[in-house]
């Protein structure tokens, strides 16, 4: 059984569960989730806990043994589980799926994994720990979303706040989830109860804005101009390799090619996606959403337009590296140009090559 953070609240409501697993990118979502499940323990008499961390002296024997003992002091337990690099090893696998077929009685499994890739979401021990219990994942919050869950958590604290100083707030803090919570609860200790204007939260909240180059292909799906923008001012001034943003926005480029090519074939998901290797959740759907504002031709533009930014970051071609990375950007947001025909084919010759060009330097 898999469930949101934000589902976990109400499920808790309904009753503890013997295992859980806790995964995903968000630390802040991670840490919140466990603390919930933990309130919900002792609320319900789960009076004994036992932590055990996965690291590398850790002996896998030990869960085994945890599992099997019994308490002097409580007739209920919860054994937390830490596996800070998400990879158990074969070992630890054969260890977890030996716990799951057999779950101790009286006794809560609460596993903590970061973020793990979708193979690893495939492997037995993962899929072992999804039937057995309930898996919840800490998604990453995008910056779409964000201005609603900061609304959501001013509220939680009897404040409020109108759209644009909540979007202020998110250009403030997007990317840096915990940052963002911390700036939150700042609010509440400078500000009374009730609306905090604009105002007020332009003395108050910091800039604290993290942006992650592999996020920069969403972003791209998302056609936000001014979001490209402030990104890629944020990734310039974070002292990201400008070929490494290049890299980013010729992979989306390249991705929505093989995504049109799939489409015309008349897949669908998840062989689409398989096909044309867009992997993550999020990330398809912001596909699934946007595909139809592109053509292969102006893919065929965008690649033709990174190989000029490519001569720029080499200096074969004089030029701000950085603007030609804007306009690069700009280009690919807008969407395929409204007096091109939506025509869908093999790629031209010149675009293949450029895109033979960007594969041999990234």
């Amino acid at each position: 059984m898999r469930i949101s953070t934000e589902q976990l609240q109400q499920h808790l409501e309904r009753g503890l569960k013997p295992l859980y697993t806790v995964y995903g990118d968000e630390t802040l979502l991670v840490l919140e989730a466990a603390d919930r499940i933990r309130a919900r323990a002792r609320a319900e008499g789960y009076g004994e806990r036992q932590t055990l961390t996965a690291d590398a002296g850790f002996k896998w024997g030990e869960l085994a043994f945890a599992g099997n003992s019994r308490s002097l002091f409580a007739a209920k337990r919860l054994i937390e589980l830490r596996i800070p690099t998400g990879k158990p090893g074969t070992e630890g696998a054969g260890a977890l799926q030996s716990h799951c077929a057999a779950l101790p009685q009286d006794t809560v499994t609460l596993v903590q994994l970061p973020g793990i890739d979708w193979r690893s979401q495939k492997s037995g021990w993962f899929e072992a720990l999804d039937h057995a219990g309930v898996v919840i994942e800490a998604r990453t919050v995008a910056r779409k979303a964000l201005p609603e869950w900061l609304d959501g958590r001013l509220r939680a604290q009897q404040q409020e706040a109108d759209r644009e100083t909540l979007e202020f707030i998110a250009d403030r803090v997007e990317g840096n989830l915990l940052a963002a919570h911390q700036e939150v609860q700042k609010l509440a200790l400078l500000l009374p109860a009730g609306r905090i204007t604009l105002e007020q939260a332009r003395e108050a909240v910091l800039d604290v804005a993290r942006y992650d180059v592999f996020g920069l292909g969403e972003a791209l799906l998302e056609g936000d101009i001014l979001h490209l923008a402030r990104m890629l001012e944020g990734l310039r001034g974070e002292g990201v390799a400008p070929p490494l943003v290049l890299w980013a926005i010729a992979e989306e480029s390249r991705a929505i090619a093989r995504v049109l090519d799939a489409l015309d074939a008349g897949k669908s998901p998840p062989q689409l996606w398989r096909d044309a290797k867009v992997w993550g959740r999020s990330h398809q759907e912001r596909m699934h959403r946007s595909v139809k504002r592109f053509t292969l031709a102006h893919v065929e533009a965008a690649l033709a337009h990174a190989a000029k930014a490519d001569r720029t970051i080499k200096g074969l071609t004089r030029g701000d590296v950085w603007d030609e990375l804007l306009q690069l950007a700009l280009r690919f947001a807008r969407g395929a140009p409204t007096k091109l025909p939506p025509k869908r084919g093999t790629m031209t010759a010149a675009a293949q090559a450029a895109g033979r060009a960007q594969n041999t330097l990234f």
